[in-house]
């Protein structure tokens, strides 16, 4: 049976002993924020399914190795940062056009006025992430968006922490003033 006392403690063991529960449970952790920062990465939808799926393959086939069980997310993180890094060689990352980013449903009860000009410094926003170099836009991504701390991105991205903390201070730093060009 599959025991999960908290969100934050995960049932590493159990997936060790084979249960399919626990992948289950897993899985369902980590299957989004792992989609999110993958097609962040390499912007192609059926490429970033396939790096998740082989992500999860590859963990399913190496857990034995993962000698820390808290460290199973950044552990995940960092074998999908080798697919990445794999597909990276085998094709360019395209810079996604923002108008092939899919359109957000306005709230109807928010003043349109407000919906567009929030969509436009979305836009904006995405349009100079993806502008930034993949070091650095992956260090953003794992920081900002998934949470990691930067020994945890060291970990995934096998640099050491003073590039990491390099990297998140010039990702910053150009991401600022790209945002103000648009201006």
């Amino acid at each position: 049976m599959l025991v999960v006392a908290n969100s934050e403690q995960l049932p590493v063991e159990q997936a060790r002993a084979g249960e399919p529960g626990a992948w289950d449970t897993l899985f369902h952790r980590y299957q989004l924020p792992l989609y999110t920062y993958v097609f962040e990465l390499v912007n192609d939808e059926q490429a970033s399914l396939d790096i998740v799926q082989e992500t999860f393959i590859n963990a399913a086939r190496h857990l034995m190795q993962l000698r820390d069980n808290d460290r199973f997310g950044s552990w995940l993180f960092g074998i999908a940062h080798q697919k990445c890094a794999q597909q990276w060689r085998r094709k360019p990352v395209a810079q996604v056009p923002v108008e092939a980013c899919e359109e957000d449903l306005p709230d109807l009860q928010a003043d349109p006025g407000d919906w567009l000009i929030r969509k436009e410094a979305e836009e904006d926003f995405m349009r100079c992430l993806n502008q930034l170099p993949i070091p650095q836009r992956t260090v953003l991504l794992l920081h900002f968006l998934e949470d990691f701390s930067l020994e945890e991105i060291a970990e995934i991205t096998g640099a050491g922490l003073g590039t990491v903390k390099s990297r998140i201070h010039y990702a910053k730093k150009t991401l600022r003033q790209l945002l103000e060009k648009q201006r």
